[in-house]
């Protein structure tokens, strides 16, 4: 399709130019902040190559918008985290700095692992929820799962005869968030698939996990002694541990609202 090409167009004629164009070559902010833009252009007496870029760049981070929203979705996080609605004063054990550090994402850049160790209720799950987040807004491929749910998996792909295509595809993201580690025990053949995923990723790709057991107790989750030290081991080689402590917060807010005394209506 060609569009017609002449001079003098009226406001009406050039709209509906505008819109044509912006449709064919896909420029959907371009097309639904046109006016708004012109009109600001006009306001401000923006010079020709202003206005052009304004509008460019408007189309540039409504798509980079895009894409974040995309990452995110695809990640597959239960529910939405971010570091700004972390209370870090409500869990002294947690150091702020270090935490805006690794949302940076160096880590990641570098393959390095991420380990989220305390009890319930002390923030591991929001932080690596939050931190995975961030990592798909600055562009990452990143995936969030269960331990278990992870492990199930595995189990059927290895029936199917597919466990290759699974671990694979688990290897090619960026950021691998494994939440709940250690909450249930792992039969051997779990644990040794389990152990697959992390040997594919191991210098190449980040994982980060958050477990409620301290490594001295993955013994129950892992029972077999040599696999639990391997798995250990590719968990916490060149990574980040972060104890999150044993008081959950989330019980004491819980706790403290229940104790408010209750106003008179």
């Amino acid at each position: 399709m060609t569009l017609p090409r002449q001079r003098g167009l009226t406001e009406q004629a050039a709209d509906a130019a505008i819109d044509t164009a912006c449709r064919l070559l896909r420029l959907p902010s371009i097309r639904n902040e046109f006016n708004e833009i012109a009109y600001r252009a006009v306001k401000d007496q923006m010079t020709y190559r202003g206005f052009l870029a304004e509008l460019l760049m408007t189309e540039c981070d409504d798509r980079a918008r895009r894409r974040s929203e995309r990452r995110i979705k695809a990640a597959g996080f239960p529910r939405e985290k971010s570091l700004r609605a972390f209370d870090f004063d409500a869990n002294p054990n947690v150091d702020a700095a270090t935490v805006h550090t690794l949302a940076s994402c160096e880590w990641i850049k570098k393959s390095q692992p991420l380990c989220l160790i305390g009890d319930s209720g002390t923030g591991k799950s929001h932080m690596l929820i939050a931190l995975g987040t961030e990592a798909a807004m600055k562009g990452y491929r990143v995936r969030y799962t269960l331990a278990t749910k992870l492990v199930n998996e595995l189990v059927e792909a290895a029936d199917e005869k597919q466990l290759n295509k699974t671990i694979a595809r688990y290897g090619r993201v960026d950021l691998l968030c494994i939440d709940e580690l250690g909450y249930m025990e792992l039969d051997r053949r779990g644990a040794e698939l389990l152990f697959q995923v992390l040997t594919e990723r191991e210098e190449k790709n980040s994982v980060a996990i958050a477990s409620n057991e301290s490594f001295g107790g993955w013994t129950k989750t892992f029972t077999d002694p040599r696999l639990c030290a391997a798995i250990v081991d590719r968990l916490t080689f060149n990574g980040t541990i972060i104890e999150t402590g044993t008081d959950s917060y989330r019980l004491a807010t819980t706790r403290a609202r229940a104790e408010q005394p209750a106003v008179a209506g």
